[in-house]
């Protein structure tokens, strides 16, 4: 009911908006040739890209509850709180990778106890009538040992913190897993983990985890149900991944590795997060990476929710951004032979066969049928000699074995050159057009002159070299780098200039996507949690909107035989549309990015009147209002319907668009 209220609010405020008459404003006509379908959109050119930023993996996406799980970062008790008799040891340990594990032992007196409080990530998110499952690898030296589990709330008023208890009877000597499944009679966002010893005799413990046993697919090392749901309903047609920056790690010791995230995950080791330490402003020293989402997982992932994976490798190189041109944090060119080898090793897990070294690691982690990867991206927002000079044995190398495999390279962190010569934006794209990359990764994080200005700046780019990845852009107000609505529809506005141009425009990803709101390092994002609840921003529902409205061709929709950008005379529109093979429909993206409402009238070819167009439409009048945990629904797109009519034997839909909106047309053809 709640819901309805809000929809129905919203759309009379659009309404009321609208009430001024047709004839006192001036008309946008625009045509749309409907006869000829052009360039095909890719499937690919909507999706997203995700980096460990913001607790976007532990923390976040990935399930897993409890931090530091197998006592690795570097105070090995990060995360924990020990009382009694505890120690941590790395003799006799299950895990090779991960050699750490504690031991709690008798505390000398029947009233006193020994066991840790394990904290979570920003607290312990369970909801009520939810299953979790608790699994711990453990020995007890004398056997017949006992440990007692419990979630609790150490700041409850009843008479207990305790809300779900088990008892696990550790009864050998050698390692072995445990596992207990708690159901949570509440919903507790700050809940935390205890484990007590019971009895004297002494226990080991090895990777403590807490899984909600409800995750995305029920899988028992899955990703957090509503997070990869959220994901999924934007029916990506790319996933780009694991990053971003941490693809290079602040030094070459710290990069993703993504051989080191295969296998179990108890033996995955931890590895650094150049975010824990970018922003000290925004610091967070317990910030690392389990692995537990590896390369395996985001592979599964991809195919989960029907998007082509295209995963980054490092080319060799440590970020720039926090080295600058020191030659010796980079791998020498002579010694690069190991990094070239990731990624044919990469195509073959990816690939291979069953058979083949890599293709039978896939296999064993149950997964024997190819993830069929088209895409392989090497280098990050990597720019200048360095780069361009490591890139070549690379390109070279996959050329020769896997001919077929698409390699995306990099113009470098900014969509233009820099007046001081910083960056050279240009030279990036001649190199990779030298080195005849298939596609060129451009990012731009970019303020709201710069969106309303840019409208045209694919329609002039070589029809004839690499295609464009748009792999990481958003608006970011000036002086209000937030989620608010403005910036979601200057975004909208700029993607129009995407479709226009799906002749060389093939992939686009806005980042980042996750941010956790107790543990943020960046914004603006696309969705942001809490434990326990999770909210879609305003940008989220926009390339909702583009990705399932986004046709198969593109159409010709011009005013005054210009394409519809901000241009002179066009009074803040931007416009595009396309041809939907499978549905036999035509569909008009618009946005009004003017602060005030404007008339269209869309001239149909080729459609005959008397039908009605299903609409989509993104309507607000705060500009800085964005949603949020406890409104999460405040801005969402509302469905609605607009007539076609026939003016003599043309086609005509008229419309009101209000200020600073987004709309999308569906006209049956």
């Amino acid at each position: 009911m709640r819901k309805q209220l809000l929809l129905r609010k919203q759309l009379l405020l659009c309404a009321l908006v609208f009430s001024a008459a047709l004839s006192t404003h001036a008309q946008n006509v625009m045509e749309v040739n409907t006869k000829k379908p052009g360039a095909p959109i890719q499937p690919t050119m909507y999706g997203i890209f995700f980096e460990d930023i913001n607790f976007a993996a532990d923390g976040g996406l990935y399930g897993e509850l409890v931090k530091n799980r197998s006592f690795e970062f570097p105070q090995h008790l990060m995360g924990w709180q020990t009382f009694g008799c505890v120690d941590v040891e790395d003799d006799d340990a299950p895990f090779e990778r991960c050699p750490h594990y504690i031991v709690l032992s008798d505390p000398g007196h029947k009233e006193r106890r020994s066991g840790v409080v394990n904290e979570g990530f920003f607290g312990i998110g369970v909801t009520e009538g939810e299953a979790y499952r608790f699994s711990v690898w453990a020995k007890a030296p004398k056997g017949n040992a006992a440990i007692r589990v419990q979630l609790i709330d150490e700041n409850s008023m009843e008479e207990k913190q305790e809300f779900v208890e088990q008892e696990i009877a550790i009864t050998s000597k050698k390692w072995q897993k445990y596992t207990v499944t708690m159901t949570s009679p509440k919903t507790d966002k700050q809940a935390k983990l205890r484990i007590f010893l019971k009895g004297t005799n002494s226990v080991a413990l090895e990777h403590i985890s807490l899984f909600p046993v409800n995750t995305f697919k029920n899988r028992e090392n899955g990703m957090r149900r509503d997070l990869a749901q959220a994901l999924a309903d934007l029916k990506p047609g790319i996933f780009r991944f694991p990053g971003g920056c941490i693809v290079e790690g602040t030094d070459l010791a710290t990069r993703y590795q993504w051989k080191n995230t295969l296998g179990p995950v108890e033996n995955r080791p931890l590895n650094g997060n150049r975010w824990e330490h970018t922003f000290d402003y925004r610091y967070y020293p317990d910030y690392f990476q389990s692995y537990g989402l590896g390369f395996f997982e985001f592979f599964q992932l991809s195919e989960d929710i029907g998007a082509e994976p295209l995963p980054i490798l490092n080319v060799g190189m440590a970020c720039q951004y926090q080295n600058w041109n020191d030659e010796s944090v980079h791998v020498p060119m002579n010694e690069l032979q190991p990094y070239i080898d990731d990624c044919l090793d990469l195509i073959e897990f990816a690939n291979g066969p069953v058979d083949s070294k890599w293709g039978k690691i896939r296999a064993e982690m149950g997964h024997p049928k190819p993830f069929n990867m088209k895409y392989i991206g090497v280098g990050n927002e990597q720019w200048g000699e360095f780069y361009y000079e490591r890139l070549k044995p690379f390109v070279a190398a996959i050329r020769a074995k896997y001919p077929d495999i698409k390699i995306v390279g990099t113009s470098g962190p900014v969509p233009e050159d820099k007046p001081d010569n910083t960056y050279r934006f240009e030279d990036g794209w001649k190199a990779m057009k030298a080195q005849k990359a298939d596609l060129v990764d451009e990012h731009y994080y970019r303020n709201e002159e710069w969106f309303l200005t840019h409208g045209l700046r694919y329609d002039t780019y070589d029809r004839k070299g690499p295609k464009v990845f748009a792999g990481e852009y958003a608006c970011h107000g000036e002086g209000k780098k937030w989620n608010h609505y403005e910036a979601a529809i200057l975004e909208a506005a700029f993607m129009t200039g995407f479709e226009r141009n799906a002749d060389v425009v093939h992939m686009t990803t806005p980042a980042p996507l996750f941010a956790h709101v107790d543990g943020w390092q960046w914004r603006p994002d696309q969705i942001w949690y809490d434990n326990t609840d999770m909210f879609k921003t305003v940008s989220y529902y926009v390339q909702q909107m583009y990705a399932t409205n986004a046709g198969t061709n593109v159409l010709a929709l011009t005013m005054n035989k210009k394409p519809v950008a901000n241009q002179a005379g066009q009074n803040g529109l931007f416009a595009s549309a396309a041809y939907d093979s499978k549905t036999g429909e035509v569909i008009i993206k618009i946005a009004n990015t003017s602060k005030q409402e404007q008339v269209v009238n869309f001239h149909l070819s080729d459609i005959k009147g008397g039908r009605t167009a299903k609409t989509l439409t993104l309507c607000h009048d705060g500009m800085d209002d964005e949603n949020s945990i406890c409104k999460p629904e405040l801005i969402i797109p509302l469905a609605g319907t607009a007539k076609v009519e026939m003016q003599g034997k043309q086609a005509v839909l008229n419309d009101e668009l209000a200020p600073m909106s987004f709309r999308i047309y569906r006209i049956k053809k």
